[in-house]
């Protein structure tokens, strides 16, 4: 991991305001970040998150500074279907991204857009619709499915563009506990195949085992470390609105009682094995 794909040059942005001045979203920020990292970006609410990552598929190009992806620049507009290809975008709201009557035409959407050949996009419908569980749906209407299915057909859809990055906004906080850690684990095996991740979430939980944790506070990178390291830190995530991983918060509650383990275990099931072995 020692290319940088993704690269942040004094980066800021403003949005236009009803009276006439701006509102800052994001002050200066330089980041790289390197080609099969897991990074986990979090923050409160209104701290630069959304605006952060719609900068990295050019959705929003800075009013300041510069941002390329995989070298290229996305203020230059010519650049922008390739920016696209390299980097996939996951919203909150499965809605948002569900454009077609089917979950097969959903699916093959971006790859007809792309020209893809006709054989071509039907190797990828099938292979993505297994991957993600939804090759049984393929004639169903998305907006029928529940919130995971469509969650899991919008992954499907990005992911058969075959992206390099795969930018995830928030995507499980609409879905019950069990669709959320299924969700998850296809995204963990997307990272532990090769991909770059970029995940925001509210939940430390799902951000354990992150290469990297970048948190935003009023548009500025006030944390870029380990996990551990943030998590550690009251502190800081107290001034970011969040809290620790529960294995965290039960293995403080353990050494308050006389059972202290080190290092502090991450995960509930790092957790188990440390009690237990």
């Amino acid at each position: 991991m020692e290319q940088s794909i993704i690269s942040l040059k004094n980066v800021s942005y403003a949005y236009p305001h009803a009276a006439g001045d701006q509102r800052v979203a994001l002050s200066d920020i330089t980041l790289d970040i390197r080609e099969g990292e897991f990074i986990g970006l979090v923050g409160a609410n209104g701290s630069g998150k959304s605006t952060l990552v719609r900068m990295l598929n050019a959705l929003l190009v800075p009013v300041s500074g510069e941002v390329r992806v995989d070298g290229l620049l996305t203020s230059d507009r010519a650049n922008h279907n390739r920016i696209r290809e390299t980097a996939g975008m996951v919203f909150q709201n499965p809605d948002s991204q569900i454009v077609a009557t089917s979950v097969e035409d959903d699916i093959a959407f971006g790859l007809e857009n792309l020209g893809l050949p006709v054989e071509e996009i039907e190797r990828r419908i099938t292979t993505a619709a297994r991957r993600f569980g939804v090759a049984g749906l393929l004639e169903r209407e998305p907006h029928w499915l529940s919130g995971g299915q469509k969650q899991r057909v919008v992954l499907a859809g990005v992911v058969a563009l075959e992206p390099r990055v795969l930018i995830l906004d928030e995507p499980t906080s609409m879905l019950d506990p069990c669709s959320r850690r299924r969700f998850h684990s296809l995204v963990e095996d997307l990272w532990r195949g090769g991909a770059t991740i970029i995940y925001i979430t509210q939940l430390m939980d799902e951000l354990a085992f992150a290469d990297r944790i970048l948190a935003l506070d009023a548009g500025r990178v006030v944390f870029d470390g380990r996990p551990r390291d943030i998590f550690s830190s009251d502190e800081l995530l107290e001034r970011i609105s969040l809290e620790p991983p529960l294995a965290v918060r039960l293995a403080r509650t353990l050494a308050r009682r006389g059972c202290e383990l080190s290092p502090v275990p991450l995960t509930l099931s790092q957790l188990a094995e440390e009690i237990c072995g």
